[in-house]
């Protein structure tokens, strides 16, 4: 090859690598001129700024209802990683909002799932209030138990991983104030020094139809021990399910979120 031959391809080399290069940066200035900011996460947007808190205190008349209030969910259950909007559906418009604690970390069942997102069962009223959440924001776990509570024979069945565990006799509420039927979970465990009548109180994701308050609360119903074995296989309580000693001590190993079955049988 002759010197001419050499300093052409050398040129024409040079040429190609500058076109290469000036297509890169016009390519790059492009992307950078298209890019827009990204916009808020949906769960701290201002449509938010004005929604209640959907707890056992509060309610949420624009909360979906439970569509299948008789059927038993797979046993998933999830724990908002910060507090998140609830929406009337996929995409949907927020109503409420959902905090990661209440009685302790709040554990909640879902029951639906539609794209990146699931429906979960909520302890507001009325009973029955569910929501909408995006996936990617909770904590995702599973309970093996389901607790079954059949009003008319006032038994309590325990169940772990569809085995029964444990059947007793409880006590459920009056006919004046009845124990809620419907599906709804375990919101949480506590222990209250200012009662005597049961070492542990698990309070549950439905409230009285009858009474608004129980003791100065919100009238959510609750499985507690009692003192007296009298009143087991009876309807005498305002709305709680009242549980002998063994079942409370089972009960007590239940993950909060576990559902809970209630029906009039």
């Amino acid at each position: 090859m002759s010197g001419t031959e050499g300093r052409g391809a050398s040129w024409f080399t040079s040429v190609i690598i500058a076109v290469v290069a000036c297509g890169l940066l016009a390519f790059a200035m492009l992307t950078v001129q298209k890019q827009e900011p990204e916009p808020a996460p949906v769960d701290q947007a201002a449509a938010l700024r004005d929604k209640g808190f959907a707890t056992t205190h509060t309610k949420t008349p624009r909360a979906p209802l439970d569509p299948y209030p008789g059927k038993a969910t797979t046993g998933l259950v999830v724990h908002p990683n910060r507090t998140v909007g609830l929406y009337d559906a996929p995409n949907g418009k927020p109503f409420a909002k959902l905090n990661p604690q209440e009685f302790g970390d709040s554990w909640f069942p879902a029951i639906a799932r539609a794209g990146g997102w699931l429906q979960i069962m909520l302890p507001s009223k009325p009973n029955g209030s569910t929501g909408w959440v995006r996936a990617g924001h909770m904590a995702t776990s599973h309970t093996p138990y389901v607790i079954r509570i059949h009003l008319k024979s006032t038994q309590l069945e325990l169940y772990r991983d569809r085995a029964l565990v444990g059947a007793w006799r409880v006590a459920v509420g009056a006919p004046g104030t009845p124990t809620p039927t419907g599906r709804t979970f375990v919101l949480g465990q506590f222990t209250d020094p200012k009662q005597s009548f049961s070492p542990v109180i698990l309070p549950l994701g439905t409230h009285s139809a009858t009474l608004d308050n129980y003791g100065g609360g919100p009238g959510t119903v609750a499985i507690h021990g009692w003192t007296d074995n009298k009143v087991f296989g009876k309807a005498v309580s305002h709305g709680c399910v009242r549980v002998p000693r063994e079942a409370l001590f089972q009960l007590r190993q239940v993950p909060v979120g576990t559902l809970v079955m209630i029906d009039a049988n």
